[in-house]
């Protein structure tokens, strides 16, 4: 089963990559932007079969180690 683990800083939280993003967006020509927001997503594929049992290891697995919990807010999904 695959599950995926999308990351994104909490509201409040600079950004910078985003703020770079927004800026090269302008200069591209994408004016009408007023904010961007830059996390990652991380697909693991497991031999779980049940989905509950998926998405609670892989709510383990971000909470010990994919995302820092301080800073980044993270949702899980079955793929």
């Amino acid at each position: 089963m695959k599950v995926r683990v999308d990351i994104m800083l909490k509201e409040g939280v600079l950004d910078p990559q985003g703020k770079a993003i927004n800026h090269a967006l302008s200069n591209f020509g994408f004016r009408d932007i007023l904010d961007v927001r830059a996390g990652k997503t991380i697909e693991i594929d497991m031999g779980e079969t049940d989905r509950a049992k998926a998405v609670g290891i892989a709510m383990d697995m971000a909470k010990k180690l994919l995302a820092n919990q301080v800073i980044e807010d993270f949702k899980v999904s079955i793929v």
